[in-house]
């Protein structure tokens, strides 16, 4: 499916539950909100998009412990988590989205190389991460990363 289908399927299954939906994003810079917004009618079900960008950001907005960024780094399943947790919980939603990593050219390392993403996905009662891996320019990477979180978050409600 592409972006405009995703958001459309993910559309229904929201309103059909009367959900909202939060996003915390880092290396997509708000291309998942946008992505979201595009359709017409997303204001029933859409609630907000953080872009925590930075390591203070995340902690300010996401209250994502600043240990946890020291300890594990930025690009990690457990931010990943809280700040899936962190925008959930702060903007009121039944469901929020996060994701970090690196959309390249440069920032990657032996570890986490250039399109290497971790993902969270959180809801009332659980919350999901996966970390992927991406190929392709900063843009490539930023898309792909956009239309996983929307397939998975899709998955996630479904099941």
């Amino acid at each position: 499916m592409n972006s405009i289908d995703l958001t459309k399927t993910l559309a229904e299954i929201l309103l059909s539950r009367n959900w909202t939906v939060s996003l915390a994003e880092s290396c997509t810079g708000g291309l998942v909100s946008a992505t979201l917004t595009e359709l017409a009618g997303s204001s029933e079900w859409f609630e907000r998009g953080y872009i925590t960008y930075s390591n203070e950001a995340k902690t300010e907005c996401l209250d994502v412990p600043a240990q946890l960024i020291e300890s594990h780094g930025a690009v990690s399943e457990l931010v990943a988590k809280a700040m899936a947790e962190g925008a959930r919980i702060n903007s009121g939603s039944d469901v929020a989205i996060s994701i970090t990593g690196i959309a390249g050219p440069s920032g990657g390392t032996t570890e986490k190389p250039v399109g290497t993403v971790c993902f969270g996905w959180a809801t009332e009662n659980q919350t999901l991460t996966k970390t992927t891996h991406f190929d392709g320019d900063r843009q490539a990477v930023r898309q792909q990363a956009t239309e996983f979180a929307l397939t998975e978050l899709i998955a996630l409600l479904r099941s």
